[in-house]
C-alpha cells in the first residue's frame, strides 16, 4: 500500500514538535506584546511615567536571554506560519481563519521599520530610543506613521487573542474565565492606545519649543547621515525579501490546486460531488478546496471529532489512523468506517459522508457520538442504596436532610470516580453507576468491585463523622451485575443524557435489594466475580430468584464490603 510521508511516526513527532514550537512562540509573542501596551498605557498618567515603565520594560527584553527570545520567537512563529501555509493544499478554509492568518502575514511589514528604528538603531548606532523620541518620530515627524503604528498593535492583539482563544477553548474551566478574559481583551488595547495618544499629545506640545528638540536629539543620538541610509535601505531589503518568501509560499498551494484539476485522487462525498486531489491531501482540505461546507471545530489540527467522516467505500485502502486521530477515535468510541477528516489523507478513490453540519459545534459532536446513538454493549453495574432512610429523614429538618444526603453522595460519587466509573443517575437516596463502557469487561467488574470497597470506606468513615454530631449512622446496600445492556442517549431536550437500560441493569437493582434479606452491604452476581477474578468463601455464594427472571441466579453476598477496597 502507497505510504504517505504524514502517517509515520517521526512525521507525528515532527507534526507536534512543531505545533509545540508555535503555540510557545506565540505566548512568548504575546507577553511582549501585552508588556509593550501596558507601558504605553502609562502614558494616560505622564511621559514620565512612560519612560520609568520603559526601564522595566527593556529590563525584561533588552538582555541577552530576553532579547534571544523575543527575536528567536519572531523568526520562528514567522517561519512555521510560512511553512503551515506552504504545506496546505489549498488556501480555501473558513473566515476566522482566514483572518487570523491574514493578521499574522501583516504584522512583520507594518512592524519593520518601527523594529529597525528602535532596536537596530540603538544596536548600531547607540541610538536611546526614548519615548519621547519614538513619539516626536510618529507624532510630529511622519505622523501618518502613529497611524500605521496603533493599527499593527490592535492587529498583532487580535491576532494574538484569537489565537489563545483557540488554544484555550477545548479547556474545561475556559468556559467560566471567559468574561474575565474578554473584558481584558477589550481593555489592554484600549487603555494603551489612549496613553500612546495621551502622549503623543504631550510630545506635539513640547515640539512646539526648537530648544526641547535640540536637547532630545542631543541625548537620544538619533541615527544620520551614512547610518540612517544603511538603516533604510535594510528596511527595504527586509521587506522585498519578506513579500519574495510570502509571495512562495502562497504560490505552492496555488499550484497544487491547479494540478488537482488534471490529476489525482477522487473523493466522493455523498450526494455524489467529486473533488479530485493530489496524495497527501486530508479529505477536510478537499471539502475546502471544492468549497464544501464541512465542519471543523478546533481548524483541522485533530483536537476534536467535528469534523469526523463515514467512509462508504475505499475504507481497505486508507491508511492507518495516525497516534494522534487514534486517540481521537478511541475516546469517541468510533466505529472502524468512521475517521477525522482533518487527519485522513486518502491514497486511492474514496467515499465518504460528513456526519456533522457544517455549522457544527462541540456540543453537537457530542450529541453525534456513536455511544449516544444507542449500541449494545457489556457492562457492569452497580447500585447503591441507603437503608432506612425514609424514617431517619422524617425526624430531620428538610435542610438537614439535603445536607445529609449530599454527605452520602460526596462519600458515593468521590468512589465511583476514584475506580473510573460513570455515574449514571441518582435516584432518590439511591446512586447507578456503569464500568466498563469504554473498556473490557472483566476490567469494568474489577473497577465495580474496588468502587464497592471504597464506597464502603468512606461510609464508615461518614459515619464517624456522623456519630460525632449524634446523628445516627448510615446504612448502605450495593448490588452489582454484569451483561449486556444498551448504551445510548435518552430522554428529551436539556435532559437528555447517556444513560444505560436493559435486564442487567434491572437486575442490578434487584441485587441492591437483595441485601436486606441476607443482611449483607453487598451482593455480587456470580458473573461479576468470574469476570473479575474475585475468588470468595463458599458460605458467601447463595443462590436467588430474581424477580423477572425465570432462572435463579448465583450471587455472592458479603457482609462487610470493606474488604474489597482498592
Amino acid at each position: 500500500m502507497p505510504t504517505q510521508p504524514v502517517t509515520g511516526g517521526w512525521a507525528i513527532r515532527q507534526s507536534r514538535i512543531i505545533a509545540r514550537l508555535r503555540l510557545a512562540t506565540g505566548l512568548i509573542l504575546f507577553v511582549y506584546l501585552l508588556t509593550h501596551l501596558l507601558n504605553h498605557a502609562l502614558g494616560l498618567v505622564s511621559l514620565r511615567a512612560m519612560e520609568q515603565g520603559r526601564d522595566i520594560f527593556l529590563l525584561l527584553w533588552r538582555n541577552p536571554v530576553g532579547t534571544f527570545l523575543l527575536y528567536g520567537s519572531i523568526l520562528a512563529h514567522f517561519f512555521l506560519a510560512l511553512y503551515s501555509v506552504y504545506r496546505r493544499q489549498s488556501l480555501r478554509m473558513p473566515a476566522w481563519e482566514a483572518l487570523q492568518m491574514v493578521f499574522g502575514l501583516l504584522i512583520p511589514p507594518l512592524l519593520m521599520g518601527h523594529v529597525v528604528g528602535t532596536r537596530a538603531a540603538h544596536a548600531i548606532a547607540g541610538t536611546e530610543d526614548s519615548y519621547a523620541l519614538v513619539l516626536y518620530i510618529l507624532w510630529v515627524v511622519k505622523p501618518l506613521y502613529a497611524l500605521r503604528q496603533a493599527a499593527v498593535l490592535l492587529i498583532a492583539w487580535v491576532h494574538g487573542c484569537m489565537g489563545l482563544h483557540f488554544w484555550l477553548r477545548f479547556r474545561p474551566g475556559y468556559p467560566r474565565w471567559l468574561p474575565l478574559l474578554y473584558t481584558a481583551a477589550l481593555l489592554v488595547p484600549v487603555f494603551g492606545l489612549l496613553g500612546f495618544v495621551q502622549a503623543g499629545r504631550t510630545v506635539v506640545g513640547l515640539a512646539q519649543d526648537p530648544a526641547w528638540i535640540d536637547r532630545l536629539k542631543a541625548a537620544a543620538g538619533p541615527p544620520e547621515g551614512e547610518i540612517a541610509n544603511i538603516l533604510g535601505a535594510a528596511v527595504d531589503g527586509l521587506l522585498v525579501l519578506y513579500f519574495a518568501t510570502l509571495a512562495g509560499a502562497l504560490l505552492i498551494p496555488a499550484l497544487r490546486a491547479a494540478i488537482n484539476n488534471r490529476t489525482g485522487i477522487v473523493v466522493t462525498y455523498n450526494g455524489g460531488r467529486r473533488v479530485t486531489v493530489q496524495q497527501g491531501t486530508t479529505i477536510l482540505e478537499a471539502s475546502r478546496m471544492a468549497g464544501i461546507p464541512h465542519a471543523a471545530v478546533c481548524g483541522g489540527r485533530g483536537r476534536c471529532s467535528t469534523c469526523r467522516i463515514r467512509i462508504w467505500a475505499g475504507l481497505e485502502a486508507l491508511p492507518a489512523p495516525n497516534e494522534q486521530e487514534e486517540a481521537v477515535l478511541v475516546r469517541i468510541g468510533a466505529p472502524a468506517n468512521m475517521r477525522l477528516a482533518c487527519q485522513t489523507r486518502p491514497v486511492a478513490a474514496v467515499s465518504v459522508a460528513p456526519l456533522l453540519p457544517p455549522t457544527g459545534a462541540l456540543k453537537d459532536a457530542r450529541r453525534q457520538l456513536p455511544a449516544r446513538q444507542g449500541h449494545e454493549r457489556e457492562v457492569a453495574v452497580l447500585f447503591a442504596d441507603l437503608r432506612g432512610f425514609t424514617q431517619l429523614s422524617e425526624r430531620q429538618l428538610p435542610y438537614d436532610v439535603v445536607f445529609l444526603l449530599n454527605r452520602y453522595f460526596s462519600a458515593v460519587g468521590s468512589a465511583i470516580d476514584e475506580a473510573d466509573g460513570r455515574i449514571d443517575k441518582f435516584i432518590g437516596d439511591g446512586v447507578m453507576a456503569v464500568f466498563g463502557v469504554a473498556k473490557p469487561i472483566d476490567d469494568g467488574c474489577r473497577r465495580a468491585l474496588t468502587a464497592a470497597g471504597n464506597i464502603a470506606v468512606k461510609m464508615a468513615a461518614l459515619n464517624e463523622n456522623l456519630i460525632e454530631e449524634g446523628l445516627e449512622p448510615l446504612r448502605i446496600g450495593i448490588g452489582i451485575h454484569a451483561g449486556p445492556a444498551i448504551v445510548g442517549e435518552m430522554g428529551y431536550g436539556e435532559a437528555a443524557s447517556i444513560t444505560v437500560i436493559g435486564d442487567t441493569v434491572n437486575t442490578a437493582s434487584r441485587l441492591e435489594s437483595l441485601t436486606k434479606d441476607f443482611n449483607c452491604e453487598l451482593v455480587v452476581s456470580d458473573i461479576v466475580a468470574d469476570y473479575a477474578g474475585l475468588e470468595l468463601p463458599g458460605e458467601c455464594r447463595q443462590v436467588a430468584m430474581i424477580r423477572g427472571r425465570s432462572e435463579p441466579l448465583a450471587v455472592h453476598a458479603i457482609g462487610d464490603a470493606r474488604l474489597l477496597a482498592g
